[in-house]
């Protein structure tokens, strides 16, 4: 999907180009959600990639449980809508899904039977072909978008989700694609300058479940005895770069509270289906995976911005005309975080 009415406030785009590709609509707000809206109010071009439509997830709001898989699966088509109005709230106007709309499927949690459905994202694993049409899709949309920054997970997909490591395995092969001079992709190959991982230190994963108790029986949420118990984290010598952006804290919760399938919200605070409590953060953090740390960096030695150190005047000034495109559109804490590590999943 594909909204290219401009948003009233935003700064016309500078030529910096931003493509993110997540796993299912609301992963793109609870990972990089301030950093999205951060750079398209400063003049970026952002470009979301949903690989699937998250059709396997759990629905917290009663009155929707027949949308479920297990009933009549329509869950996808209704967190289409939930994820344009979020994408409205941080201020996207190019949002698309892997291959266009239903193309990949939510492949449900590890080992569970919805891996072997048909359109199951996962299914790529095992499956040559269904892999390459992920990637050439991907490809396309890099030679068309030509981003200079890409942001997908790592390896291990932030905490082993199969459709989360297939994002990865996917993303990393078509940066690859794109950039060989051979690709035949819409105008022509491309090379993105940086890759970054999303990640959460677990210096920031201790202070969340601080506050989570510090708020004690007005937050309607629970909290795990430690840190360690969460199956997701890095430690924070690995994290390479903090994007400040607590003036988009707001838009970042108010699009969380637009996927209200999947996530509660209670004031400053959020859980999924787990009912963990969470802090809406508007400092999110990246591992570097591609590309050279540069610029300005903060007391812990990490860069501020995504773009830091590009020569975007050695850079083909192309990139999309997003008013043509037709609407369908087409954390592992041991890996180096100098280079594109191998896949462990």
């Amino acid at each position: 999907m594909v909204i290219a009415e401009p948003v009233s406030g935003r700064a016309q785009p500078d030529g910096r180009r931003l493509l993110l590709v997540h796993a299912h609509p609301d992963d793109e707000t609870i990972g990089t959600g301030a950093t999205m809206a951060h750079y398209a109010a400063s003049g970026a071009q952002v470009t979301l990639v949903t690989c699937t439509l998250g059709e396997e997830g759990e629905v917290l709001v009663p009155e929707l449980g027949l949308l479920a898989a297990g009933h009549a699966d329509q869950l996808g088509g209704w967190r289409i809508a939930e994820l344009a109005a979020a994408m409205a709230e941080l201020g996207i106007t190019d949002h698309r899904f892997l291959g266009g709309a239903g193309r990949f499927r939510d492949s449900g949690m590890m080992g569970d039977p919805a891996n072997a459905k048909p359109r199951a994202f996962w299914r790529a694993a095992a499956d040559p072909e269904t892999f390459d049409a992920a990637v050439s899709a991907l490809v396309e949309v890099i030679c068309q978008v030509r981003p200079q920054v890409l942001v997908t997970y790592d390896d291990a997909g932030g905490y082993g989700h199969p459709d989360h490591i297939m994002a990865h395995r996917v993303a990393t092969a078509a940066v690859e694609a794109a950039a060989d001079p051979a690709c035949a992709g819409a105008g022509g190959s491309w090379q993105v300058s940086k890759l970054y991982w999303t990640a959460t230190p677990r210096s920031v994963l201790a202070a969340g479940l601080a506050a989570v108790r510090a708020a004690g029986a007005d937050l309607p949420f629970a909290a795990v005895e430690s840190v360690r118990e969460l199956p997701y984290g890095c430690d924070d010598q690995l994290v390479s770069t903090a994007i400040v952006a607590e003036d988009q804290a707001g838009a970042k919760l108010r699009a969380l509270a637009a996927h209200r399938t999947q996530v509660s919200v209670h004031g400053s605070f959020y859980a999924l289906s787990n009912n963990l409590g969470q802090p809406v953060l508007g400092t999110e953090y990246f591992r570097l995976a591609l590309g050279s740390p540069a610029g300005d960096r903060d007391a812990q030695d990490r860069e501020t911005d995504l773009f830091a150190g590009i020569d975007f005047a050695g850079i083909d000034s192309g990139g999309i005309d997003i008013a043509g495109i037709d609407s369908a559109g087409i954390d592992s804490a041991g890996t180096d975080s100098a280079g594109i590590g191998e896949d462990t999943g």
